[in-house]
Formats: C-alpha cells, structure tokens, sequence
C-alpha cells in the first residue's frame, strides 16, 4: 500500500517554515537538504524535517497539506511544539525506522 507524508520544514527553531506533501518522504528531504530542489527551501536554507504526518490516501494528505498551508503560524508553531518541544531534526528518525510512523 502507498503511503503520503504531509511535513513541516524549519531553517531553526520559530523560524521560516515549509509545508510539503510527497510519496516518499526520505527521499524528499534528502533533496531538501542536498539543496536538489530549486525554490523556498533552497533560499531560505528550510532543511531541518520537525514534523510529519502519514496517510494511506493521497486525498486525504493533499487536503491535509493544504489546510497547514493556511493555518495561522502559531497555530503551526504550537503543532510542532506538542510533538518535537525540542525541534529536533526527524530525518535520522526517518532512516532509522524505514518511515513507518503512524499517526496516533
């Protein structure tokens, strides 16, 4: 079964943030830190994953991914906040799991 990930980026902590939605979600950061994909991220240097979300339905994630998108910030900040208080980088916790992180 395919699975999505709706997840927020951060250059550090409080600061510029990325709402993205892919496929395949260690692939996609590693672009994101590797600077392979032009735009936001690269610009802003937003490469640090501290937060994710996984889903079965590609609908589900689209729609989920639009909704942070127009999330207040604080409302985004207090999100990231409750699951990551330390604004870790989940990337290692990415590579070591395979990604199969389910949501609670």
């Amino acid at each position: 079964m395919k699975q999505y990930y709706v997840y927020i980026l951060a250059n550090k902590r409080n600061g510029t943030l990325y709402v993205g939605v892919t496929n395949n979600l260690i692939r996609r950061i590693y672009e994101h830190k590797n600077n392979l994909i032009k735009g936001f991220t690269k610009k802003y240097r937003v490469h640090t994953l501290v937060y994710f979300e996984q889903y079965d339905d590609v609908e589900i994630a689209l729609q989920r991914e639009k909704q942070l998108k127009w999330w207040k910030r604080r409302w985004k900040l207090e999100l990231i906040e409750r699951d990551n208080p330390r604004w870790e980088d989940l990337y290692q916790e990415l590579l070591d799991s395979g990604c199969q992180r389910s949501l609670a």
